[in-house]
């Protein structure tokens, strides 16, 4: 099959709202970014007319796009979200208008409340509507919210969709909105409507994985004439999620189809959005999970070590390096190594440590690394214990003391000049916290956590670890950490650690 799949990516608005703490537009910055040099062609930024907040971010994400990628915003068929969604994509090289409503029988009578033939004048009138107000260059997106429902009247859908695109639209989206059975009758409807419309119109699928089954039914319906594949990054969405963009791109690279994506990019951007979102990865996600190419059984770890310098190996479905992924067998570090690299030998070696951790320590391994060549794991352990724990910068403390109940002494440096605050507030982190800002230090803290930790990892007995995310005057979160044997102890060190990582 030479026709090339079009990797529609909907993370920023699909994913985004499932979150429990949805991003801010710097975040949704660096996930556009990470998008469009990931390789996608299509990107949906999200519902502008949900929210002022959510315009101003679809508006933000138009005016830094170019012209190799169509930015799309969602919109109801309704002329004021249409207007909006329009006036949001406004800046961009390459706008789609994407609206939709639901066509199943039982949307239309129970979630909607209208007949068939008014819910048809609502789509045709408003592909007409958006057709008028978008530009030239402009596209229209059309979606039958739950499609997989509609194979009792598949005929009315398709009679509807002809009007539709006889009123201009270009794009016709096929969402399994919700995944109710097996993939084959979901890609046979996919397969009639592909039958019954022109050749130019593009169809897209975008399914949820209710059942577990999305990945499956966007490359069958691919095969079946989709050509627009809507995916999310580490399959990030409502309920189960939706369909995990590396899978549907790995299982079609497989099958001998030209992916137009950066495939050696997936392993640190599952990563990454998977810190962003606060959503971990499974330990056994395909692909991207911490054991999805390790070995326990005998007979297994027979045949991987037998072709573990083949492309293609007895027990695993890629070579690792595809998705920029090292072989879990093994892992060395020298000066021609990465963040990744560090980030999993630390990991491995049974340390807590996230990718921004990795990113920061990673020049002094590489340094050290310069040196002698391939790096011991005690040496960058060395690294990592000095410069996650043992923070240098222009803060220094000197005590934390607590003199009542909720009241703390806090006496540190800051360069050469001395301060002694004492702090009150709801436990040690605020204490200090509200010290550091009597003497002209205010931070901004975005999350705090602590736990106990296997003090063995460490030479000590029982460990108590801080983890603090403080945000810069940018908006950037930066993450410190902080081990000791007493818990308050462990809190101050992890704020002036953080504290000379924000005045480096």
């Amino acid at each position: 099959m030479t026709r090339q799949p079009f990797f529609y990516d909907i993370t920023l608005r699909d994913g985004n709202q499932s979150l429990k703490k949805p991003w801010n537009l710097t975040e949704k910055e660096l996930i556009f970014n990470k998008l469009v040099d990931f390789g996608v062609q299509g990107i949906e930024v999200g519902f502008p007319a949900s929210s002022e907040l959510d315009f101003q971010a679809c508006r933000r994400l138009a005016e830094i796009s170019t012209e190799k990628t169509v930015v799309s915003a969602l919109a109801r068929t309704v002329e004021k979200d249409i207007l909006r969604g329009i006036e949001a994509i406004a800046p961009c090289k390459k706008p789609r208008l994407h609206t939709f409503i639901a066509m199943s029988p039982f949307n239309m009578k129970y979630v909607l409340n209208k007949e068939p033939h008014e819910v048809r004048k609502l789509a045709v009138d408003a592909v007409k509507f958006a057709k008028e107000k978008l530009p030239k260059n402009g596209e229209i997106e059309f979606s039958i919210e739950h499609f997989g429902d509609c194979a009792e009247n598949i005929d009315y859908v398709i009679e509807t969709l002809q009007e539709v695109v006889a009123a201009g639209a270009h794009v016709i989206n096929l969402p399994n909105t919700v995944e109710r059975e097996r993939v084959k009758n979901f890609v046979n409807l996919v397969e009639k409507v592909y039958n019954a419309l022109p050749k130019d119109i593009i169809i897209s699928v975008h399914c949820h994985n209710d059942l577990g089954m999305a990945t499956a039914s966007t490359v069958e319906s691919y095969f079946a004439g989709a050509t627009q594949l809507e995916c999310s990054l580490n399959g990030l969405g409502e309920r189960a999620g939706n369909t995990n963009i590396y899978e549907v791109a790995v299982a079609l690279h497989n099958c001998g189809v030209d992916v137009p994506l950066q495939l050696n990019h997936i392993y640190e951007l599952a990563l990454t959005v998977s810190e962003m979102a606060h959503v971990k990865i499974a330990e056994l996600a395909p692909l991207i999970g911490p054991q999805a190419l390790a070995h326990r059984s005998g007979i297994h770890q027979d045949g991987a070590i037998k072709t573990k310098d083949m492309e293609k190996g007895a027990y695993r479905p890629i070579h690792p390096t595809l998705i920029g992924r090292k072989d879990d067998e093994k892992i060395g570090f020298t000066s021609q190594s990465g963040k990744t690299a560090v980030f999993e030998i630390i990991k491995d070696a049974g340390y807590p440590i996230t990718m921004q951790e990795a990113v920061r320590i990673t020049p002094f391994v590489k340094e050290a690394a310069e040196k002698v060549g391939e790096l011991p794991v005690r040496n960058i352990l060395d690294i990592y214990f000095e410069k996650i724990y043992n923070i240098k910068g222009d803060f220094r403390l000197v005590s934390f003391e607590k003199l009542a109940e909720n009241v703390f002494n806090l006496k540190f440096f800051h360069k050469d000049k001395f301060f002694e605050f004492d702090g009150h507030g709801n436990g040690p982190v605020d204490a200090c916290l509200d010290a550091l800002k009597q003497a002209g230090f205010p931070q901004k803290l975005v999350n705090y956590k602590q736990s106990a930790i296997d003090g063995e990892l460490f030479g000590s007995g029982a460990v108590a670890m801080t983890v603090i995310h403080f945000e810069d005057k940018a908006g950037n979160v930066i993450v410190s950490r902080a081990k000791d044997e007493s818990t308050i102890n462990a809190n101050v060190k992890a704020i002036f650690n953080g504290l000379n990582l924000l005045s480096a």
